[in-house]
């Protein structure tokens, strides 16, 4: 069974910075993307920032020049480093992986965190 722990979510000032880390444990192939995504009440979970496996990121237009993604492949791990943070930037936000998984056929699943939440005081 895969899971996808995170953590470094708290309570933060305006301006301040953040760094979350997601890992990926259990018995699997390889992963390819690792993504975070955020959620407020009463809204859907939008893509916050992506990473594939070889390295190539994209960012929300609203994180841009703020946040940046990173991978550790060797420890299966991602991380969300925030930067410059806002009232705005309050949310829950989870990790997602796409991972390989299979014995004989490798089939590639979507799996994600239980979420840490984020918030940010003015």
């Amino acid at each position: 069974q895969v899971q996808l722990r995170e953590s470094g979510g708290g309570l933060v000032q305006s301006g301040g910075s953040l760094r979350l880390s997601c890992t990926a444990s259990g018995s699997f192939v390889s992963i390819t993307a690792m993504n975070w995504y955020r959620q407020t009440p009463g809204k859907s979970r939008d893509l916050v920032a992506s990473m594939t496996s070889g390295g190539g990121t994209n960012y929300a237009g609203s994180v841009k020049g703020r946040f940046t993604i990173s991978r550790d492949n060797a420890e299966n791990t991602v991380y969300l480093q925030m930067n410059s943070l806002k009232p705005e930037d309050t949310a829950v936000y989870y990790c997602y992986a796409d991972i390989m998984m299979g014995a004989t056929t490798v089939r590639q699943y979507g799996y994600w965190g239980q979420g840490t939440q984020v918030t940010v005081s003015s």
